[in-house]
């Protein structure tokens, strides 16, 4: 049974809010480019998606987004001209920093890159520069993207947890052997979690490998086992009993030796003392079939209490539904899943692909399992003004192809009960596909950041499409959002000219992110608007939906030098009431 607020006066402001709600026109535009790094070409070198953001509670001046980043790749006229790999050991977890509130440093590193190679001869990856997470190829590791970001507080010496300490930062993303085989992998299984981890990002933007800690490996592996879509927090509010904390959580695909993935369980690891060694356990169980089927993908967050909350996507009954399960003693023990919500995925599932997509024709996977999106004003770093407000947000294809919904649903009670879902006011035409919200810590002001499309579906390959990202701002009276307006929304670009490595469809990743202090907001989403759109792609795409299939085109010499180039867009905006 999903869980509903039934607070009379509440729904009753909701409707006022909604009815008709003017929104505020966003200024010019003030979004920045974040993948500093990146090439404009060649492709797929000029390729980042999935980005992600974390602000330092305790010293909010600094700040550290990451994405899948192809930076290191091989440029697609190495080898056959007509095939983008990507270069066996070389990694894409992109990191950037910023310290003024806008301008952004993509730090260079050494390790395992093939970026000077550009063709015609094949490519064997080597030791280079690398604009990606360090020391995963000395300990026979690649970084594999997936990135996930937080700021907890730094152990002292008797390894008790204070903000005098100073900061550390978290990166957790996905993993894999540098060598194919048995006797040279680091780890049993396809794709493990691990977590980087610094004390000094400063130190680490200006390209000082060694601020950074060696990774550690965080989940349990069998040699079946792909764990997949994680996420990561560390328990930063001082109030709390467990302050300090670390927690990852991610998805177990235990049978992928067997062409397909179930069980999938949730799983849930916790540190104690900065990452140095991590305890497993599994949340859910692992049954999975056509009727009931465990969270997957994951978001974990914490209150001001120590409470830990760990949402996913599951399904009951044949419904998809934002679920939660809930720990009261840091981790070690788990209640759940209650339903939060049910849950639709928007678009439409693609003919040729398999998958869901909501642009069009070969367009961008639109993957439900890539978790929920949720805050909790856990009034971080000393937890003294928080509400514990819990805010969920998603793009819903309830309404239909075309008509999709950017939903919001809040818990006050930690938990327990959930308001019904309402719409964040869109523009006309805009149709979310990644959405996050973003608490102020003392839960006075919301913030969502999301990437729209702005065009209908289309049932070819040759109309324009248009994708934005926009960030929106909300006064927080009563537990209700109230004023939406609009912070800043970027330029159109068309997604067309984003690609997969394998070139059959667009590719955008699975999130965009947000994070927020009392008097500012940080947000960053996939951008499109220096990609260009390339005719031979289309054609090349277009010939998959019929019965006569093309070869690839020769990608370098048959497309304009920008096709591909996604990046990395966001910036800062201060509280626009304060």
């Amino acid at each position: 049974m999903v869980h509903r607020r039934t607070v009379t006066a509440v729904l009753a402001s909701l409707a006022t809010v909604f009815a008709g709600a003017a929104v505020a026109v966003a200024a010019p535009s003030a979004d920045t480019l974040v993948s500093v790094g990146s090439p404009p070409t060649p492709f797929s070198q000029n390729k980042q998606n999935e980005p992600t953001v974390a602000i330092d509670a305790h010293d909010p001046g600094v700040v550290v987004a990451g994405a899948n980043d192809e930076i290191d790749e091989e440029s697609c006229a190495a080898g056959d001209p007509t095939s983008c790999p990507f270069t066996a050991g070389v990694g894409v977890s992109g990191i950037y920093f910023s310290f003024d509130g806008g301008g952004w440093v993509q730090p260079t590193y050494t390790g395992l890159t093939a970026r000077d190679c550009t063709g015609p001869a094949a490519c064997t990856a080597h030791t280079g520069p690398i604009g990606t997470l360090p020391s995963y190829a000395e300990m026979g590791l690649v970084s594999d993207g997936d990135p996930a970001l937080a700021f907890g507080p730094r152990p002292g010496a008797d390894g008790s947890f204070s903000w005098g300490n100073g900061s550390r930062l978290y990166y957790a993303n996905l993993t894999s052997n540098v060598g194919a085989d048995k006797e040279s992998a680091t780890f049993k299984g396809f794709e493990a979690i691990a977590v980087s981890r610094t004390d000094n990002p400063r130190a680490a933007a200006a390209g000082d490998a060694a601020a950074w800690k060696s990774p550690v490996l965080v989940s349990k592996q069998s040699s079946t086992t792909f764990s997949d879509k994680e996420q990561v927090w560390a328990d930063n509010a001082a109030s709390s009993r467990f302050f300090g904390n670390v927690y990852v959580c991610w998805a177990s695909f235990r049978s992928n030796s067997r062409g397909q993935a179930l069980p999938t369980p949730l799983n849930v690891a916790r540190s104690t003392d900065g990452g140095a060694t991590w305890t497993s356990k599994q949340v859910g169980p692992a049954t999975d079939n056509g009727i009931n089927s465990q969270p997957d993908g994951c978001t974990v967050r914490t209150d001001s209490h120590g409470n830990v909350y760990v949402f996913g996507i599951g399904t009951r009954g044949g419904q998809q539904f934002q679920m939660l399960y809930r720990s009261t003693d840091g981790g070690a023990h788990w209640t759940g899943p209650s339903l939060v919500a049910p849950v639709t995925a928007p678009g439409v599932t693609d003919p040729v692909l398999g998958r869901p997509t909501m642009d069009g024709f070969a367009g961008a996977r639109v993957d439900l399992a890539a978790g929920p999106s949720v805050d909790i004003a856990n009034g971080a770093p000393t937890g003294a003004d928080a509400t514990d407000q819990i805010v969920m947000t998603w793009a819903d294809g309830a309404a239909g192809l075309n008509h999709e919904q950017l939903l919001w649903t809040s818990s006050t009670d930690g938990g327990s009960a959930w308001t019904a879902p309402a719409a964040v006011p869109l523009r006309a035409g805009d149709r979310p596909v990644y959405t996050a919200p973003a608490l102020s810590p003392d839960g006075t002001d919301l913030y969502v950041v999301d990437n729209a499309f702005t065009t209908p579906y289309r049932n070819d390959t040759t109309s324009p499409r248009g994708l934005v990202g926009e960030i929106w701002h909300a006064n927080v009276v009563g537990g209700v959002p109230t004023g939406w307006s609009s912070l800043d929304r970027s330029a159109v670009g068309d997604p067309r000219g984003t690609s997969q490595n394998g070139l059959t469809a667009e590719f955008l990743g699975d999130y965009v992110y947000a994070s927020a202090t009392r008097d500012k907001v940080v947000g960053v989403w996939n951008d499109a608007s220096n990609a260009a759109d390339c005719p031979a792609i289309d054609a090349y795409r277009a010939s998959l939906y019929t019965s006569t299939p093309t070869a690839p085109p020769d990608v370098l010499g048959s497309c304009p030098a920008t096709f591909g180039n996604s990046d990395i867009r966001g910036g800062s905006w201060a509280d626009p009431t304060p």
